[in-house]
């Protein structure tokens, strides 16, 4: 399974040129993404389509929004220690307790996470 930063999941619903390497899916999204997504939304730094865009994930055709347990999550976020973003830290620590690739185009956790552990996007 391949879980989505925030840029790539926007990217794939954009038809991106940097979402190309992703393939057509089955895609993970992470609980953070979903909360900065909503926080993107509301400083007007992202323009959904359709006001219902969070809940419509329910029902999108690639992309799951994956329930993880929280405090093993948490704890492994807290030892992420190469950005200060709590976003970037609680997705990279989503990715690195599920055991799956993570797809990021962010220049700071593709250098923090082993290049195995990643899709460089």
């Amino acid at each position: 399974m391949i879980l989505l930063d925030t840029n790539a999941f926007i990217w794939l619903e954009a038809g991106h040129p940097r979402a190309d390497p992703l393939g057509a899916g089955p895609f993970a999204l992470s609980p953070a993404s979903v909360l900065e997504l909503a926080y993107l939304a509301e400083v007007g730094r992202l323009r959904p389509s359709r006001p219902d865009f969070l809940s419509a994930l329910a029902d999108h055709p690639t992309v799951r929004v994956d329930n993880i347990s929280a405090a093993p999550w948490f704890l492994t976020a807290a030892t992420l220690t190469f950005t200060r973003d709590p976003f970037d830290r609680l997705i990279a620590a989503h990715a690195l307790q599920r055991k799956w690739k993570l797809a990021t185009g962010d220049g700071n956790i593709l250098r923090a996470l082993q290049p195995e552990a990643t899709v460089a996007l």
